[in-house]
């Protein structure tokens, strides 16, 4: 049997493999969900996961995924990400997924989700934001996080991307240094994740998942704006993807 999770985000579609064909991989999502979904249907039949076979079951989630046509359930991001952060953090969490259009803070207790939060109104705490900002600056969102790393934080008031956008170009009109501005970046960023966070009761037990969980360099910033420690996840960004091929297991042995 294989089991498939896929998550089709807004960015970034994440596919994870368990059972007969251990696998992982990730790809652009691009304009078009569906187009996307047939190079995922392609692959995943060449890691011998043929989704037209009775023996893999697929469960889909993310911003796309009712382009997924082939998928057998079809289950709300906040379940999955849940489900995936239980097994990334090896039990109950909060899981805090900073993904490319909303972020999400989703506690877990027993191994249920007993709530969450959700800002998909504004990009300004989301990876997108750090996206549009790095290529202003010309780099990439990890040669971004290096500069940040090396430089003093220049203050980012604006809540919204595109007046911030206004105040990263008038900081490079000043002929401010770039690891400045990039650290006044990422700060700012840490900032709007960590009061969507703070809204909650957050246990000692917190996770990153997305697609900045692998940095230690956000994470130590998030845990000194939160209070608490955060802790980075390698493969934080299949979080979505893994507790769905988890889903696509637990929902074929009911059956």
């Amino acid at each position: 049997m294989n089991y498939v999770g896929i998550d089709i985000g807004s960015t970034a579609s994440k596919v994870v493999v368990r059972g007969d064909a251990n696998a992982h991989f990730v790809l652009p999502t691009g304009w078009s969900s569906k187009e996307t979904t047939k190079k995922i249907k392609e692959h995943l039949k060449e890691l011998g996961a043929d989704v037209e076979n009775e023996d893999t079951r697929v469960v889909a989630t993310g911003y796309g995924r009712v382009a997924v046509d082939f998928a057998d359930h079809v289950i709300t991001e906040i379940t999955c990400h849940a489900r995936g952060g239980r097994e990334l953090a090896h039990g109950d969490c909060a899981v805090i997924d900073v993904g490319g259009q909303d972020t999400k803070v989703i506690m877990v207790e027993q191994g249920m989700v007993v709530d969450f939060l959700m800002n998909d109104k504004c990009s300004a705490g989301t990876g997108k934001f750090l996206e549009i900002m790095a290529n202003r600056l010309g780099v990439t969102i990890d040669e971004l996080f290096e500069m940040a790393a090396a430089g003093e934080v220049l203050p980012i008031s604006s809540l919204c991307t595109v007046f911030a956008e206004s105040e990263v170009i008038n900081y490079i009109g000043e002929g401010q240094k770039r690891e400045n501005i990039a650290a006044g970046v990422v700060d700012s960023v840490a900032a709007k994740v960590a009061q969507l966070a703070q809204r909650k009761d957050l246990p000692d037990h917190i996770i990153l998942t997305g697609g900045l969980s692998h940095s230690i360099y956000f994470t130590d910033i998030l845990s000194k704006k939160i209070g608490k420690k955060v802790e980075p996840t390698e493969n934080g960004r299949y979080a979505g993807a893994l507790g769905a091929s988890y889903l696509a297991e637990e929902k074929k042995k009911r059956v």
